[in-house]
């Protein structure tokens, strides 16, 4: 008799095609799993509040709370996310990796992209530092291409590499999580300017990051002024 041993990686058949509202839900409670444990399971007011960020969103949504709701059943319905509803308020924690079968590493990647759309490996791995140390990008292209050539047994493939735009040297990728993806669209377009001028997505997360960036500098010139005691630079 031969003895198998089970994969510690479960793998089902296909993975659930999602709605962009779905996905964006999905997306708001594994990040906020892993950037603000203390809150979480969250609840239905919390996760509104998540889906709707105008930060490290990509597209910016106005959801309500019907619809984020009405998202949440069918994420349980599929086995993504859990409901636990034994306190006096209702929580909601995802079931991504385990519902999906990929890695911890392949779900932050996959968690990111249906919360900011199309970035580089470069961007995914400064985008994931709050969810996931990743060792250096040839890191996150492997996990990324293990995700591209996963087989149709697992599920098949869940990202794809768009075509490289107009004067950039890296290309993007796209999760297939919510249906195919045109590959020759370059994904240019992600962490531009919106058409009232405003700033979205992957850019207005790296002017939040180097606002609070300069607050600290700020804050570091000033103690050390005080400790020689002269007078701090005047602020532009």
């Amino acid at each position: 008799m031969t003895l198998t041993t089970p994969s510690s990686t479960p793998t089902p058949p296909t993975a659930p095609l999602l709605t962009p509202i779905e996905a964006r839900v999905l997306g708001t409670l594994m990040e906020k799993a892993r950037t603000v444990p203390d809150s979480y399971p969250l609840s239905l007011n919390s996760l509104l509040i998540g889906c709707n960020q105008k930060t490290t969103r990509d597209p910016i949504m106005e959801l309500n709370e019907a619809q984020v709701a009405t998202a949440l059943d069918e994420l349980n319905s599929a086995g993504l996310v859990r409901i636990n509803s034994s306190g006096r308020t209702t929580r909601y924690e995802h079931n991504f990796q385990r519902g999906i079968g990929v890695f911890e590493q392949a779900a932050v990647l996959l968690g990111l992209l249906m919360l900011r759309g199309p970035q580089t490996a470069g961007e995914l791995r400064l985008n994931s530092e709050r969810w996931y140390k990743f060792a250096d990008i040839s890191s996150v292209d492997g996990f990324l291409e293990e995700l591209q050539e996963r087989s149709a047994a697992k599920g098949g493939p869940l990202v794809v590499k768009l075509a490289r735009g107009p004067g950039t040297r890296e290309q993007r990728w796209a999760h297939l999580l919510c249906g195919p993806v045109d590959a020759t669209q370059t994904g240019a377009e992600h962490g531009s300017r919106s058409g009232d001028g405003s700033v979205t997505g992957n850019m207005a997360a790296r002017i939040d990051r180097l606002e609070a960036e300069v607050a600290q500098l700020r804050a570091t010139v000033q103690k050390l002024c005080s400790e020689l005691g002269v007078s701090p630079p005047e602020q532009a």
